[in-house]
């Protein structure tokens, strides 16, 4: 007999698992309250002023930039047979970031750890800091390894779940747990190994993937060092939004219902189980599972409700960062700006205290650009950009009025540009623009309280767990997204619907992973070839 799933949200994470159930052999519905799919990795299209009427305006990405990772997007194409580098291709891009500093110097961020070291070495002579990078990225890749083997491609949502303490003690097993550094954070790891200010900044914005803190952060979350030094970072052809596109051309063509302009308003749940779906258009869906893609708080709070939502909600869960996003047409783009740039704040611990412990939006941000026209022309009108500029803000609190505080937040970003990373004249090269604040995210993605990247990953001991993929409160629910495990960024949201789908599928009695799909996403499978680079 088919079991049927239902994916509500069709953001990345659920997409990817209704390909991966579909591929299972499972039927799949989707339902996404907005027109489009793709949740966050939606795209944005502005004319060009000084060309009316001509198709070559101005593109943006207006969610995720960055793309590391990609064997989460191997395995998810392999479940089907088919070949990602074909279907989504990637390019390679290296520097990885390029770095602007309050005191006026640079340094790009290279994929190669020895060749890092060496520019670190000469960013800053004679005190070592190249040797200690290696060290770090020693360190980051011994909790890479960890993280794959204890919390990657399974639903875990606390220690339990993935090390089992009693029947795993075994010198292996407390080497792993040790070397998990528990108790200290993200900021202190790097400080230990490369002292110097501006080149610690540079790797505390690992941290950013998932909108934490450094300071508040788990210290296994230092592995996103490793997996972006020995995985690469890519564009995919088309931009993020081709990542969607992909995902939802897969499921379709594997035979899933995508349903865009349809919101799910509840759950019909029978002895604690679930058994059908509720729209605003008063459809009732029977199902077998549910895979929520909405924030995994919200799902519990407002689609599961009763005692168990009241539950959930008690737990205090704490929202990541929001953020604002500025895309504006330049008329002439910025030769001297990489793909990927951070423009960063003049202290750090400033800016942490101010969007982290105080709630308000830092006085002297770090602001991230991406400048995609030298890596794809057709983002802009020739010699023009698509800039999309990204400071992370608060989540949402009361007294926080986006309304009034964005044009003079606006400023202290244009001018923060102006003063670091040698933009004087940016405000005169804006032909049009647009934005995105903490309200807007919130309304326009069903996310908790604006946070863009879900929960925050903080706690220095058991920060890095989110509520489980297979719900322990709900059977018959699963979770993907940010805001469920692994957490935020594209690839571990990807992971996440993976997991989910995966999941179902064991309970349901389905086919299991294939033999292809299992190559694919394994460490190994980084040697194969990926796309043109």
């Amino acid at each position: 007999m088919v079991s049927h799933v239902v994916v509500v949200g069709g953001g990345l994470g659920g997409l990817a698992a209704a390909a991966v159930a579909a591929a299972r052999g499972h039927k799949v519905t989707l339902l996404d309250k907005n027109p489009w799919l793709g949740g966050k990795a939606a795209v944005l299209n502005l004319p060009d002023p000084a060309r009316p009427g001509s198709n070559q305006g101005f593109r943006f990405d207006m969610g995720p930039t960055i793309l590391t990772v990609p064997r989460v997007l191997r395995r998810i194409f392999a479940e089907a047979g088919r070949d990602q580098a074909q279907d989504l291709p990637l390019i390679r891009l290296d520097p990885q970031w390029r770095c602007f500093f309050e005191d006026g110097t640079r340094i790009d961020l290279i994929e190669d750890v020895a060749k890092m070291a060496a520019a670190m070495d000469s960013f800053a002579p004679g005190t070592g800091q190249g040797a200690g990078y290696q060290r770090f990225q020693a360190e980051a890749r011994r909790l890479h390894e960890i993280s794959e083997k204890f919390f990657f491609w399974k639903s875990v949502e606390g220690l339990s779940d993935t090390i089992d303490l009693k029947s795993n003690f075994d010198p292996n097993t407390m080497r792993d747990v040790l070397a998990l550094r528990m108790g200290k954070n993200v900021a202190k790891i790097i400080r230990g190994h490369v002292p110097d200010a501006r080149l610690a900044q540079m790797l505390d914005h690992f941290c950013q993937y998932v909108g934490s803190s450094p300071y508040l952060a788990p210290a296994v979350l230092c592995s996103i060092g490793d997996m972006q030094a020995s995985e690469g970072i890519w564009y995919p052809k088309g931009g993020t939004r081709a990542v969607a596109e992909g995902l939802a051309n897969l499921a379709a063509s594997l035979g899933a219902d995508l349903r865009p302009g349809v919101e799910v308003t509840g759950f019909d749940i029978e002895n604690n189980a679930v058994k059908a779906v509720r729209t605003a258009g008063g459809e009732r869906i029977a199902c077998d599972a549910v895979v929520s893609n909405m924030d995994a708080v919200r799902t519990y709070t407002e689609l599961v409700g009763g005692p168990t939502g009241a539950k959930v909600a008690k737990k205090g869960y704490e929202p990541a960062c929001s953020g604002v996003v500025l895309y504006l047409g330049l008329r002439k783009r910025y030769e001297h700006l990489a793909h990927h740039c951070f423009v960063f704040s003049r202290d750090a611990e400033e800016e942490f205290d101010a969007i982290y412990k105080r709630g308000i939006p830092a006085p002297d941000p770090t602001a991230y650009l991406a400048a995609p026209s030298g890596t794809d022309p057709t983002v802009a009108p020739e010699g023009g950009e698509a800039l999309y500029v990204l400071v992370h803000t608060p989540w949402l609190r009361p007294g926080h009025d986006w309304a009034k505080q964005f044009a003079p937040y606006r400023q202290t970003i244009l001018d923060k540009l102006k003063r670091t990373a040698g933009m004087e004249d940016i405000e005169e090269r804006i032909v049009t623009e647009s934005a995105l604040t903490p309200v807007d995210i919130h309304e326009r993605y069903k996310v908790l309280n604006g946070a863009i990247y879900g929960l925050a990953s903080h706690g220095a001991w058991l920060g890095a767990f989110k509520p489980g993929n297979r719900s322990k409160r709900v059977k018959g629910l699963y979770l993907a997204g940010g805001a469920a495990h692994p957490g935020p960024g594209m690839p571990m949201v990807m992971m996440s619907g993976w997991i989910a789908a995966d999941s179902l599928d064991q309970d349901l009695g389905g086919r299991g992973m294939s033999a292809a799909a299992r190559e694919a996403g394994m460490p190994d499978a980084l040697r194969m070839p990926l796309a043109a680079e």
